[in-house]
């Protein structure tokens, strides 16, 4: 994909839709300088996440396979039904961004997983296939390439710049569609974790999230036409009519496979498990309260799933932490 053939304004919105801050998890500081970047990209306002502004929580249970308890000691994969959460949401901080604009993607899909007996668990994935960047000083970079190529700046642009000096970005991006439904989207986890089970092996591996309907996307000129919250609206009322369901999957890394660097993706014909199936059937009855109370950080785990050693995670958790701070005051 060529990035002229990408609107500045689209692509503005597009690159900074990421909720990733810098990679020196040691220093708070950036995950500060990340949130303001994007309160300076789309504006403060208040009660909202500074990314990913806009969403929609809804409820369910998921049930593991057998398999995954082979995989992991935790407790979500034990057996029995866990009841889970999980808020959809489009790309930027703006609130009122039409669902089908280009630069609400990526969308999101973050669950919080409530086993008995045991502290919540949180999985946080969108719709990109892998990371843009490599580390959080690149992404650092691109925001401030992002500022500085608005209206009016000379080209190529900063932005320009920057994609074509980070051939991985385009590509991420171009994979990136308009589903006719959060139910119809696949979602993925672009950070690698560890799996450890009952015996202390461990198991590196990036978590999928796969819709039992399949995959379904508008063209974009058919995007444009919907209305501006159709996504947001049409979750609900798919769920009035029947369950929604997703395969919790697990892409297992081959030794030597790296964990590091979220923009190179596994090779395809790595390994993929069946953890379980996630099954949706209401929305939550407050939905902007809903969205208010959630916290849902990459690293709130539990022992049988730990972080790897891809420094974004922690600095994902920096920024999260930050624009939630903000979005209570």
């Amino acid at each position: 994909m060529r990035l002229s053939a990408l609107p500045t304004a689209a692509l503005a919105l597009t690159l900074a839709a990421i909720p990733f801050a810098a990679s020196h998890a040691q220093n708070a500081g950036y995950g500060t300088q990340t949130v303001d970047e994007m309160n300076k990209l789309w504006g403060r306002h208040p009660g909202l996440r500074a990314n990913h502004a806009k969403g929609v929580v809804v409820e369910g249970t998921f049930v593991p396979t057998p398999e995954a308890a082979k995989l992991s000691k935790a407790r979500i994969f034990a057996g029995g039904s866990v009841p889970v959460t999980v808020r959809f949401s489009d790309s930027t901080g703006l609130p009122t961004i039409p669902d089908g604009a280009p630069s609400a993607n990526p969308h999101g899909m973050a669950m919080e997983f409530k086993p008995p007996g045991g502290d919540p668990v949180d999985v946080v994935t969108n719709s990109l296939p892998f990371f843009p960047v490599a580390t959080g000083e690149e992404f650092l970079a691109l925001l401030q390439a992002v500022e500085a190529s608005g209206p009016g700046a000379p080209k190529p642009t900063q932005a320009d710049q920057f994609a074509a000096a980070h051939p991985q970005m385009p590509k991420a991006f171009s994979a990136l569609k308009t589903p006719s439904s959060f139910a119809r989207e696949t979602y993925n986890g672009v950070d690698a974790f560890i799996f450890v089970n009952a015996k202390g092996e461990r198991q590196p591996f990036r978590f999928r999230f796969v819709p039992e309907a399949g995959n379904d996307y508008l063209s974009t000129g058919d995007a444009a036409k919907q209305p501006p919250d159709f996504l947001i609206d049409e979750l609900p009322r798919r769920l009035s009519q029947g369950a929604v369901k997703f395969r919790m999957m697990a892409q297992l890394a081959n030794p030597g496979d790296q964990t590091r660097d979220p923009s190179q993706p596994w090779p395809a014909d790595r390994r993929l498990v069946d953890l379980g199936e996630i099954t949706l059937t209401k929305a939550a009855a407050d939905n902007a309260k809903a969205q208010q109370v959630l916290r849902l950080l990459p690293n709130r785990l539990e022992p049988g799933i730990e972080v790897s050693d891809d420094p974004l995670i922690t600095s994902r958790v920096q920024a999260y932490v930050i624009s939630f701070g903000r979005r209570v005051q």
